[in-house]
């Protein structure tokens, strides 16, 4: 089940399901949002990207073993690949497990679209939605402004969750 994007279709913006196919995609758009980290490492280019490269299929091996029952998406704009969203459905709530959109689709208003189609589609089935946000991340603010709140420290990651009544 793809959840309907109502705004985010305003802005172009659809889902499907991902494919193999779209792993050079996923594993570009990952290593697209750990640039800036490992810019100041010092490592030489290659290094950085056979990093990126092997944290890529890690995080990807640990995601399709620990939630098989998931929803993994490709957003695309006019037929563009420009992201992933990866969903669950746990215990009543949307569990979203990662949403990533490419550099040129950032801070345009598309992420702030889409997460706000998930709460609506969640507050419409009487459902929470939660994220794992690293306490760094500076999409933390677009989380608090849409209603988001921490819950559960762990770590490197912070569990945050809109409540049903708070999903707006």
């Amino acid at each position: 089940m793809i959840p309907p994007f109502n705004e985010a279709g305003r802005l172009g913006i659809a889902a499907r399901p991902m494919t193999d196919d779209d792993l050079p995609f996923v594993a570009a758009l990952y290593a697209s949002t750990r640039q800036d980290e490992l810019a100041t490492s010092g490592w030489p280019a290659e290094t950085i990207a056979l990093f990126l490269a092997q944290q890529h299929e890690a995080q990807h091996r640990h995601y399709r073993h620990y939630f098989p029952d998931a929803k993994w998406l490709i957003l695309e704009r006019g037929g563009e690949a420009i992201g992933r969203l990866y969903l669950r459905q746990i215990e009543g709530r949307l569990h979203i497990i990662d949403i990533s959109l490419v550099p040129a689709a950032r801070n345009q208003g598309a992420g702030s679209a889409i997460l706000r189609d998930l709460l609506g589609h969640a507050r419409g089935r009487g459902e929470a939605v939660s994220i794992h946000v690293e306490k760094f991340n500076p999409a933390r603010r677009l989380y608090a402004r849409l209603g988001f709140e921490e819950v559960e420290d762990r770590g490197a990651y912070d569990l945050l969750v809109a409540r049903a009544a708070e999903a707006s």
